[in-house]
């Protein structure tokens, strides 16, 4: 879930000029399409949510406890156990302990952090809102005193039995400030592709006419600086990305199963 392909979706501008009442909708389609690109990678490609169906597997329990110190053991009721010298562990639980509550719950630890968790549908069935809460943006809980199946069917749609799936968002909700700069960078863009004068940079660095002397930044390296010389375009980038981060952070886990996004 953590590669990125580029924003899922457009931000919405807020306009600063007049030049998108008499441009084309294609063409200001197109300025608004490149100009977010553009801020979403100079921002450290962070902004925007993206929607994923997942098709998750139960959270287990004890799983971090070493094999040499431990043995299987039958109690009385014919049930298998998993034993050490201190503990006594019923297998296949179905549910763990939390750390806090010391009592049972019934979670999935989702692969990244999501936004808002849309749907959850269990044999195609979606459950109702109340039936589920997501702690920490990642561990999807049930709450109605059910518990998550064991099993996924992953050879079926999850419209059908034996299947359950999640669907969320996840990302960060695009900021207030970035809808000034991406409709002043798509204005510049839209003054640039009819011919009229903007502000964007041109190719050349320095004019000399009449005896006065002009230093103009090359658009080229602004990019490299992770600027672009428009004031609100700047005053965005400056505000969340200072460190001019190139992607947002991640933590990978070789040892945790991984999560099957379906139709991806």
């Amino acid at each position: 879930m953590a590669l990125d392909v580029g924003p899922c979706s457009d931000w919405t501008p807020y306009w600063t000029c007049d030049n998108v009442l008499t441009a084309s909708p294609a063409l200001t389609g197109y300025a608004v399409n490149a100009a977010t690109r553009v801020l979403w990678s100079l921002s450290g490609r962070r902004f925007g949510t993206c929607q994923a169906t997942l098709r998750p597997c139960r959270r287990e329990c004890y799983t971090d406890f070493p094999l040499g110190w431990s043995q299987w053991d039958r109690t009385s009721q014919g049930n298998f156990v998993w034993s050490d010298y201190r503990y006594w562990f019923p297998l296949g639980c179905g549910s763990c302990e939390g750390s806090c509550s010391c009592t049972r719950i019934s979670e999935t630890v989702l692969p990244v952090p999501v936004n808002t968790v849309v749907q959850v549908k269990v044999d195609g069935t979606p459950l109702v809102t109340g039936a589920y809460r997501v702690d920490n943006n990642r561990l999807l809980v049930r709450t109605d005193g059910q518990v998550w199946p064991r099993c996924n069917d992953l050879n079926k749609d999850d419209t059908q039995a034996g299947t359950w799936s999640v669907t969320a968002t996840y990302g960060e909700d695009v900021p207030q400030s970035a809808r000034f700069a991406v409709g002043e960078l798509a204005c510049e863009i839209i003054k640039a592709a009819t011919g009229t004068d903007c502000r964007l940079p041109p190719g050349i660095t320095n004019l000399a006419r009449q005896g006065v002397n002009i230093s103009i930044p090359d658009f080229g390296d602004l990019l490299k600086d992770g600027r672009t010389g428009l004031y609100l375009v700047d005053m965005f980038l400056v505000t969340e990305n200072p460190h001019r981060l190139q992607q947002r952070g991640r933590v990978f886990s070789v040892d945790h199963p991984s999560v099957r996004r379906t139709g991806t």
